[in-house]
């Protein structure tokens, strides 16, 4: 009973709302007795918010997420130095540590419940024209809204940043920063050179799977892609998914880099701190503090040595913008003052696919909601660490492939494919359809019919986008959520080469592995799209433009340039352009998006970024000088 109340309560302070049928409120209850569990037998348990700090640190650090929590871990290592990380939420809670609840910690007080700008020509199919944006409020940031999978992008991406200009940022380099955070535990890869093991971050397969994935990867070798790691020399085939997750349980940011260092003396975590502003000296344009608010409260940190901003691809560059860092007109036209003009929020990149291609099948192999019984799966987790609470937010298989429009003399694929034994129906409308904000209309006439019937689903995805948006500031005032627009399917070239992928999905799904399970296409068509042709190019160009999915990969707004790029906020060392002591690492940086998940990458830049601090004052060079 303690455990039960735990639960609930902890679920009411988070904001977390338990919806669905009865038979679901056990597991969600449940969940806390698991959580507890877990951190019994961790050894590093949970790290300690800092409620007095000091006045000044040598480093602060913005944002406790997928970068974030990696820099502040390891300039920790320093002893002489003293390290101070800012997050605006929370820590994790039970829901956030079992795997299969990814969903339910979207629209909570974990999740900043961002929604991308209406354009007409994406997101239709959802509520006032625009896509959910979820992004983590809490320690571990996204890392702990994500559905866990790891991915690191394809050996072309980086060589492509490193032609750009960026020294130090090819495949070889970076593959180095992968595996240092790297603790894999599938012994076969760890024999080939492109895994270790030891690292910090677990990452491991789910030890629960349906025969839907193996049919998916069985159909994928039909149609002449590979069984292979897609993390290593080639990318281009179909795996069973590797996710960031630890007995069973989600392994965050927070959990592999922030527990184990809880107990130093120098190293300081305030959470539930808002930063709002970042202290630049307006006449040697010298970052010295940050401001943040706290308990009701603002408060000021000093910096001796560098700012570290790690707070994403949407709050970065909202604070860099806030600080007097941005376009000139825009900061003008918002009342801000100007220290250095630059094109932050500018270039923003993201994967978008189309949700909703579904598959029926006459066996019951699939996630069903209501036919689950919950007392047995909840307790096989707990006991036991497996069953279907430890899959990856329900994501089981990972393909890549190469459309007409890619470049096929090289290994690097245009399309991934996400597969999932389910679908938006599995639910009964319980969450998925809120958190994607589906319109009644869609989901009352294609999915309320098939609601829990056995199905499952590929979702293809868009690499290498040609469009760019933006992110702009909504007001001076630093609670107001910026303007988000995406720009997606802007550049015709991105719907014509989703509108490929889907084929391509659909000849996976007709794979004779599926025969057994008699397979099909769900064939209602989409209210909106029902006056083209069923399944034509043109009709499934209007399902991408209805149900146009982000997967919570936004990048690129803090882009990352060689010396003279005027595109540039930030040089190959992570400077700032023309600020001293001031830094931005995480997925803004990124110039161009990786061909994959993102969460992995930008792991790989906090480490790089750590690294790179480490060598500007540990070398006896003096960065404040350059």
């Amino acid at each position: 009973m303690i455990f039960t109340l735990i639960a609930v309560t902890s679920a009411l302070k988070t904001g977390l709302t338990i919806v669905g049928t009865g038979i679901w409120l056990i597991p969600l209850l449940i969940a806390g007795l698991a959580y507890y569990r877990y951190d019994s037998f961790d050894p590093e348990s949970r790290p300690i918010d800092q409620r007095q700090l000091n006045r000044e640190y040598d480093f602060i650090v913005i944002g406790g997420g997928s970068a974030g929590a990696v820099i502040a871990s390891r300039l920790s290592e320093v002893a002489h130095w003293s390290v101070l990380l800012l997050e605006a939420g929370p820590d994790e809670n039970e829901i956030s540590d079992v795997p299969s609840l990814a969903a339910y910690l979207q629209l909570s007080s974990l999740d900043w419940q961002y929604k991308t700008e209406p354009t007409g020509k994406a997101c239709l199919g959802f509520k006032g024209g625009r896509c959910s944006w979820p992004r983590g409020k809490v320690l571990g940031g996204s890392s702990v809204l994500n559905y866990m999978l790891y991915i690191r992008g394809n050996r072309n991406d980086y060589d492509r940043w490193e032609q750009m200009g960026n020294v130090g940022w090819g495949y070889d380099q970076v593959l180095h920063y992968f595996k240092k955070s790297e603790d894999n535990r599938n012994p076969y890869l760890t024999r080939t050179k492109y895994h270790s093991k030891g690292g910090l971050l677990t990452v491991q397969e789910s030890p629960w799977r349906t025969p839907l994935v193996l049919g998916f990867v069985k159909a994928g070798e039909e149609l002449g892609y590979p069984n292979r790691d897609i993390n290593g020399e080639k990318q281009t085939g179909f795996m069973i998914a590797q996710g960031t997750i630890r007995r069973g349980s989600r392994c965050s940011t927070a959990k592999a880099f922030l527990r184990p260092v809880r107990l130093r003396r120098n190293l300081h975590i305030a959470m539930n701190a808002h930063a709002t502003r970042i202290l630049i000296n307006p006449k040697t344009r010298r970052a010295y503090g940050v401001q943040f608010l706290r308990d009701g409260i603002r408060q000021t940190a000093l910096a001796r040595r560098e700012v570290v901003v790690s707070a994403g691809a949407i709050n970065s560059p909202q604070l860099l913008m806030l600080s007097g860092v941005g376009p000139e007109q825009h900061l003008r036209s918002m009342g801000l003052p100007v220290i250095k003009s630059l094109p932050v929020g500018e270039n923003l990149q993201d994967h978008v696919g189309m949700a909703g291609m579904t598959f029926i099948v006459d066996k019951p192999i699939a996630i069903v909601q209501d036919r689950l019984q919950a007392v047995p799966v909840t307790m096989e987790y707990i006991m036991n660490e497996k069953g279907p609470m430890t899959t990856l937010g329900g994501v089981e298989g990972v393909g890549f492939v190469s459309t007409k429009y890619a470049n096929r003399s090289i290994d690097w694929p245009d399309i991934q494919f996400h597969m999932a034994p389910a679908s938006i129906n599995s639910d009964a409308g319980a969450r998925v359809r809120k958190i994607l904000g589906i319109t009644d209309r869609i989901y009352d006439r294609v999915f309320r019919p098939i609601t829990n019937r056995d199905t499952w689903t590929i979702m293809p995805l868009l690499l290498r986008p040609y469009s760019r948006g933006h992110v702009r500031l909504r007001s001076k005032n630093p609670f107001h959520y910026p303007i988000i627009n995406p720009n997606y399917f802007e550049d015709p070239r991105d719907v014509a080469t989703l509108v490929e992928g889907i084929k391509i999905g659909l000849r996976v799904s007709q794979g004779s592995v599926f025969k057994q399970f008699n397979s099909r296409l769900h064939r209602i068509p989409l209210p909106g799209c029902h006056k083209y042709p069923f399944a034509s190019d043109i009709y499934w160009e209007c399902c991408a433009r209805h149900l146009s999915m982000t997967i919570y990969h936004p990048v690129g707004t803090c882009k990352m340039g060689p010396e003279g790029d005027p595109t540039a906020v930030v040089d190959p060392r992570l400077r700032v352009v023309d600020i001293g002591n001031l830094r931005v690492a995480d997925a803004s940086i990124m110039p161009t998006i990786v061909s994959g998940n993102t969460n992995a990458p930008t792991i790989m830049i906090g480490e790089k970024a750590a690294d790179l601090i480490k060598e500007d004052w540990l070398s006896g060079s003096n960065y404040g000088n350059y």
